[in-house]
């Protein structure tokens, strides 16, 4: 997406009002950007108002995106996709909205298919869980998920092929089946600087998700209905595996979708007992679980600042290190 007729000195900052909005603008606002939310409802856009650091809320329809999109590029806006973007918006409006949105738009789609997301992570050699295409290849555990940036909704745990097959009859859409790791979640968060021309170990972080971390006794079936975010420090040996795997990412990006990072991006994993990391999905953008270090900052941030940063403010400081340096083109697509 051409951003050269942009004027880099009344650059703008826009996300949905959902996910990681709030630390986003805040962090935008912090390096002297125009901030802009979209809100769904008018329910949301109250609560967005309220906040200083957000210069303008619009109330928009999701299911039209593409005249908020022109809209946003008339106002010298940089937009940047989460979560609920992905969700709400979806891939195919996504990909065709004329506004430079940061990081590989295009990834977004892949995020979309679990299927070629595991393609991808298998091809950047990164462990992953077995799938299985058929009940009949299931001989153990297994976790089923459904395709789309879904929080955990709708995901489940079957115990062997019968309990699976009863299961599957109540789903409506596409999904995925994989064996289940026993181990510790741990979820990375990355930011490939193009800026700076190296990816960074940004923070990590465990979901809190409703029937599995909640008091349910026992009495209830586990669900993986994501809740919130705990604060995660790896064990150090981890690091240089950790900061491979998101290296590798970034290169199997270049060669297989054909774009290149920029940005935050997150990597989903099972630590085992035997310290191996078994990567089961990806976010191709910003992930709510670094909102747990929103406006204190990550402590591995000071690994290359050495101040602490939070996720907000790495992506305003990597925009405007870029439009100094005239490499605004670099972050966007």
């Amino acid at each position: 997406m051409d951003s050269k007729n942009y004027d880099v000195e009344k650059l703008a900052v826009a996300t949905v009002a959902s996910h990681t909005a709030i630390q986003i603008l805040r962090g935008a606002k912090k390096y002297g950007f125009r901030t802009i939310a979209v809100a769904g409802s008018e329910r949301a856009a109250s609560f967005y108002r309220r906040l200083w650091f957000i210069d303008d809320v619009w109330i928009a329809d999701f299911s039209s995106f593409k005249q908020v999109a022109e809209k946003l590029r008339r106002e010298n806006a940089i937009l940047i996709p989460h979560g609920s973007y992905v969700e709400y918006v979806g891939w195919r409006q996504a990909l065709e909205a004329p506004v430079p949105t940061l990081g590989c738009r295009e990834l977004i789609k892949w995020e979309a298919d679990q299927h070629k997301k595991m393609e991808l992570l298998k091809n950047a050699g990164i462990p992953t869980p077995r799938h299985f295409v058929s009940l009949d290849q299931v001989n153990g555990v297994v976790i089923v998920k459904l395709f789309g940036a879904k929080g955990g909704r709708g995901y489940f745990v079957a115990r062997d092929r019968e309990e699976l097959r009863r299961k599957l009859a109540r789903i409506d859409g596409d999904y995925i089946i994989q064996e289940y790791i026993f181990g510790v979640p741990a979820y990375y968060h990355y930011f490939a600087s193009p800026v700076y021309n190296r990816v960074e170990i940004f923070g990590a972080d465990i979901r809190y998700e409703s029937n599995v971390d909640g008091r349910n006794f026992g009495l209830v079936e586990p669900t993986f209905v994501v809740v919130g975010n705990l604060p995660l420090v790896l064990r150090e040996s981890l690091l240089p595996t950790v900061l491979e795997y998101g290296e590798n990412f970034v290169k199997v990006v270049r060669e297989m979708v054909r774009c290149e990072m920029a940005g935050p991006y997150c990597l989903e994993s099972i630590i085992r007992d035997d310290m191996s990391i078994i990567v089961f999905e990806f976010s191709g953008r910003i992930v709510a679980g670094t909102n747990i270090y929103m406006g204190y900052g990550s402590p591995y941030s000071t690994l290359y600042f050495d101040k602490p940063m939070d996720m907000g403010e790495r992506i305003a400081h990597e925009i405007r290190e870029a439009a100094v340096r005239g490499r605004l083109e670099a972050l966007v697509t």
